[in-house]
């Protein structure tokens, strides 16, 4: 029998290899239809397949007073806000591009978690954060714009931003996982999702589509399958059985395939400069999560108050 941790670290791959097409899937949509549709349309399909298996996300289930809180904060966190700046993020930078920024998540859940979950924080993490920010920066100075990405800076910036929220996610995440169903977090995701942005495409001034895409149309129904059901559902599953900075290290694997994934479909390349910066992203998350030991690498509590 595959032991708990192993499943829960298949569970984590197969999220990141998910979430990794979700990048072109997205930058594919926008050109065609509003962000803002296209983010109601796939939270709605996420919900409409997970209906047949209601029944099943209330089982196991342990509610503890205050709980509604936490998982409005969690959708809030993600994918309300999350979704709003990397919608921004991908209308102005490369989907290359904001996926590496992803790589910035583990560092941010670490720092946090030393103040909130009261985690050790090493100077090496710190410097490795610092290292990767940097990095980030550079990445996007050096991107050349074009019709698909004219504002690279800016893309990148919004995408850090997701990745704050990203963080506040995986927090709260870790509070609530081992008391509920994946499914059942999943399905309140999608629907508190939805419920945000269905006002904003009756509101905003064309928002809703004039003609039908049906390329567009397989994009969403893919993600909302596959990337709204498949992969928040592992990630929800992996995270409620490791710990919060152990899990979303696994986010580091989502650059890599979408580099991949961005070259294959998109065409999208980087030139030497931008190569140069994501060798110092990953410079900076390889001395954040290295265990040996080094001199000032001792692990130190950082307080909330300080």
């Amino acid at each position: 029998m595959i032991k708990t941790a192993n499943r829960a670290s298949l569970a984590l791959i197969m999220a990141m290899i998910l979430w990794s097409t979700s990048f072109v899937a997205l930058k594919f949509s926008f050109n065609i239809y509003d962000p803002s549709f296209v983010i109601f349309c796939r939270l709605t399909a996420a919900f409409i397949i997970l209906l047949p298996f209601a029944k099943k996300m209330f089982t196991g289930n342990i509610r503890r007073r205050g709980d509604i809180f936490l998982l409005i904060l969690m959708s809030l966190f993600e994918p309300c806000l999350y979704f709003i700046f990397e919608s921004m993020a991908l209308q102005n930078t490369a989907s290359s591009q904001a996926a590496i920024i992803t790589a910035m998540l583990p560092l941010l859940v670490a720092v946090t978690a030393a103040f909130i979950l009261k985690e050790s924080l090493s100077p090496l993490t710190i410097t490795g954060f610092v290292a990767a920010s940097a990095g980030a920066a550079l990445l996007g100075l050096f991107s050349e714009t074009g019709s698909s990405f004219p504002n690279p800076v800016l893309g990148n910036f919004f995408e850090f931003l997701a990745m704050v929220c990203a963080t506040g996610y995986t927090i709260t995440l870790r509070v609530l996982s081992p008391r509920y169903n994946p499914l059942f977090l999943t399905m309140f995701q999608s629907l508190t999702g939805a419920l945000f942005f269905l006002p904003i495409i009756i509101f905003k001034k064309g928002a809703l589509p004039g003609a039908f895409s049906a390329e567009a149309f397989g994009a969403i129904l893919y993600m909302g399958l596959f990337v709204s059901v498949a992969a928040y559902g592992l990630y929800n599953y992996g995270i409620g059985k490791v710990k919060a900075a152990k899990g979303a290290a696994y986010i580091n694997l989502i650059p890599v395939f979408s580099l991949f994934w961005g070259w294959f479909f998109l065409n999208e390349v980087l030139n030497r400069n931008q190569i140069l910066a994501c060798m110092l992203i990953i410079t900076g998350l390889l001395l954040s999560q290295y265990r040996g030991k080094l001199l000032f690498s001792k692990p130190m509590r950082i307080k909330a108050d300080s």
